[in-house]
C-alpha cells in the first residue's frame, strides 16, 4: 500500500535545531488512541533527519515501516522539506514533490515570517498530503511511463484480438507487400526453429 503519512517544511540552519514552519499529516489508518503518539514520532523523525542532512543534499532514511525523504535546500532561506511515507512510495516522485513544495513555500510565504512560525499560513501542505497519495501525480515522468505501459497493453490486446478472429500471423506475413522475400523467409525459418523447441 502506497501511503504518505506526513509532509513538513522546516527552517534548518546548519548546526542548529530545526523548526517546523508548516506540516500536515494523514493518520487515518491509526486508531484515535494511536494518532497522538504516531504524530509526535513523525515530527521527531522529520526534525532528526533534517538536522542530519547537509544543506544542498537529498536523502531517504528508513525507520521501521516508515521512510523519510528529505531535501535540505539550504541557500538564503535555509529551508528543508520532509515527506514521510511507507516503504513502497517511490523515491523519484517523493523528491519531485519536495522540490515543488519548497518552490511554492518560498513563493507564498515571506522569509520575514520564518522566525515566527505561528504566523505562517500554508494550507497547500494539507492539499499535497491528500493529492499526492498517488505518486504519479507528483512525477510527470512516472505518469508518462505509466501511459506508455498502458499503451503497450492496449497494443498487445489489439494484436491478440486480430489473431482471435481466425487470421493467422503466417498468412498476414505471406500476403504482405511491405515485407521483402528475404524477410518472409527469415520469419518462416525463425517460426520453425521456435516451434521445434516447444517443450510439452
Amino acid at each position: 500500500m502506497v501511503k504518505i503519512y506526513s509532509i513538513s517544511v522546516l527552517l534548518a540552519p546548519p548546526s542548529q535545531t530545526s523548526t517546523v514552519l508548516a506540516s500536515a499529516s494523514d493518520l487515518s489508518q491509526f486508531s484515535f488512541y494511536q494518532k497522538g503518539s504516531v504524530g509526535e514520532f513523525l515530527a521527531f523523525f522529520a526534525r532528526t533527519v533534517v538536522e542530519r542532512t547537509p544543506q544542498g543534499q537529498r536523502q531517504s532514511v528508513q525507520e521501521n515501516n516508515y521512510t523519510a525523504h528529505v531535501y535540505n535546500r539550504g541557500g538564503a532561506e535555509q529551508l528543508a522539506a520532509v515527506i514521510i511515507t511507507d516503504q513502497e512510495y517511490p523515491v523519484r516522485p517523493a523528491f519531485s514533490l519536495l522540490t515543488k513544495i519548497l518552490d511554492e513555500f518560498i513563493a507564498k510565504v515571506p522569509q520575514s515570517s520564518f522566525n515566527n512560525p505561528s504566523s505562517i499560513s500554508f494550507p497547500d501542505v494539507q492539499v499535497y498530503v491528500s493529492k499526492y497519495q498517488d505518486p504519479t501525480q507528483a512525477d510527470t515522468i512516472m505518469r508518462v511511463q505509466q501511459e506508455l505501459d498502458e499503451t503497450k497493453i492496449i497494443l498487445h490486446k489489439t494484436i491478440e484480438s486480430v489473431l482471435e478472429r481466425g487470421e493467422k500471423l503466417e498468412n498476414l506475413v505471406e500476403r504482405s507487400n511491405a515485407l521483402s522475400a528475404h524477410s518472409k523467409v527469415f520469419y518462416k525459418t525463425a517460426k520453425k526453429q521456435n516451434d521445434c523447441c516447444v517443450v510439452m
